[in-house]
């Protein structure tokens, strides 16, 4: 008996497959006809799609000597060099990345070199003549006024939080968890866009790690000569000298070393060949979707008219 009901059971599914293998041949021509125009269309959109090219600068974070007891001449040497001897280097660097990635350092980037409408109204670039192809619906080069057309809170021109959150789009940093090696890049619709933006944002923190702590050394040297100042005590006056001595190291530094928190390994290039968009990928997924879709309809025009 048990046997009689497995028979049954598979003779019933056999007959749903076929059943359902016949419904989908009988709707050959529609999940053909279907699939086909979706792969057209997927390969329109594909074609429309501009190219993105992406710039990378390799960097390494330089080692730092801060806060040892260390004499003067071998700690100037040793930091010059660029010889960690165990100081906050890893700290300092964490520091950068974070400053790097900050709403702060990039909107004075953004404002600085005026980056609001290759971020906001550009889409596409121009090989021929080198220019970036703005979207007329937000932005017009003739009155170089914004027009993009946007409910309140929101203005016509972007504000500086709106680019911000686009440029971070644009910016990848990762760090390497063994080496340490840091990989900044930039992508964008032209490659000579991407290089520019990657190798100034490497100048920018270098020069915002070296001012913040230039400050810092010469607010210290002025406070400690004050200190000198106010005491006769020997041993103290001996100790005071010893951090002027550490302070003024810094600012030695600061002054002479350009790469002052990483140092450029392999430099930001105009990349010759694109990122994205991938097309092929694109053209295969819509032709999927259309005989999947396809498929679907033609089952269940079917099964309703059954």
């Amino acid at each position: 008996m048990g046997e009689h009901t497995n028979t049954t059971e598979l003779a019933d599914d056999e007959i749903d497959l076929r059943e359902l293998f016949s419904a989908i041949w009988q709707g050959k021509w529609i999940i053909i006809i279907t699939t086909l125009i979706f792969a057209a269309g997927g390969v329109v959109y594909a074609l429309s799609l501009p190219n993105i090219y992406k710039s990378d600068v390799l960097l390494a974070p330089v080692s730092e000597d801060s806060g040892l007891n260390i004499p003067g001449q071998l700690g100037g040497l040793a930091a010059l060099a660029g010889v960690n001897l165990g100081g906050a280097g890893g700290n300092k660097t964490e520091l950068a990345l974070q400053i790097l990635k900050s709403r702060e350092f990039i909107g004075r980037f953004i404002e600085k070199y005026d980056l609001f409408v290759p971020v906001m109204a550009a889409e596409g670039w121009s090989r021929a003549d080198d220019s970036l192809v703005l979207d007329s619906e937000i932005f017009n080069p003739s009155s170089q006024e914004w027009i993009r057309e946007v409910s309140l809170p929101f203005l016509a021109k972007p504000s500086l939080m709106e680019v911000y959150q686009e440029f971070m789009k644009l910016l990848s940093i990762s760090q390497d968890d063994l080496g340490g090696m840091v990989k900044l890049s930039v992508m964008h619709y032209s490659p000579f866009v991407a290089k520019q933006w990657a190798s100034l944002l490497v100048q920018e923190i270098n020069d915002e790690m070296r001012n913040r702590e230039l400050r810092e050394a010469q607010s210290s040297i002025a406070y400690l000569t004050e200190q000198i100042e106010t005491t006769n005590i020997a041993d103290v006056r001996t100790m005071l000298f010893s951090l002027i001595e550490e302070q003024t190291k810094i600012v030695m530094l600061a002054n002479v070393r350009e790469e002052y928190v990483f140092k450029i390994v392999d430099p930001a290039v105009v990349a010759e060949r694109k990122t994205g968009p991938a097309r092929a990928i694109i053209c295969v997924l819509t032709a999927i979707l259309g005989g999947t879709l396809s498929t679907f309809i033609v089952l269940i025009r079917y099964f309703t008219k059954k």
